[in-house]
């Protein structure tokens, strides 16, 4: 386990708009560097509480399937979902939006519940030795880009 890592960025769009962007985890592959997609599984078709969601990730040339489950949804203020460990533990990925003056802020946090054996096997199957440094830095890229397109939707 390590410290929870947290990201927080303005974003110029409504908390309406970027809850609908950031609940679609179809598209989270347009905007994480790692994420590349996926879908709904087991009846699912949207953010609920406990919908799953199979996605798949890469780093380079390795990737790996992910399964996660929505454990908290409350529009437009709080979405969060586990990536699913087993007995190894789990990841909470947490986003927190904030209406503002001129639009929101955004605050993607990632919490590690994870287990020595998932943290060490997890390192070597992604080729990630720090999670939580290259987490954060794929959470700055992942908001920079959520932000333009919320931003593009925004102004329609």
């Amino acid at each position: 386990m390590s410290e929870p890592v947290q990201v927080t960025k303005h974003i110029n769009a409504s908390s309406e708009v970027v809850w609908g962007l950031v609940t679609d985890l179809t598209r989270m592959g347009d905007w994480s560097p790692e994420n590349n997609g996926g879908n709904w599984v087991k009846g699912a078709t949207q953010a609920e509480v406990g919908a799953k969601f199979r996605g798949v990730n890469s780093n380079g040339k390795i990737s790996w399937p992910t399964l996660v489950k929505v454990i908290e949804c409350e529009p437009p203020k709080r979405f969060v979902f586990r990536l699913l460990g087993g007995p190894f533990g789990s990841v909470d990925w947490v986003y927190d939006i904030k209406p503002t003056e001129n639009g929101c802020q955004v605050t993607e946090s990632w919490i590690d519940e994870r287990k020595f054996l998932l943290t060490y096997f997890g390192g070597k199957l992604t080729g990630v030795k720090d999670r939580a440094v290259h987490n954060r830095e794929t959470m700055e890229a992942t908001l920079e880009a959520l932000a333009r397109d919320a931003e593009t939707v925004e102004k329609r």
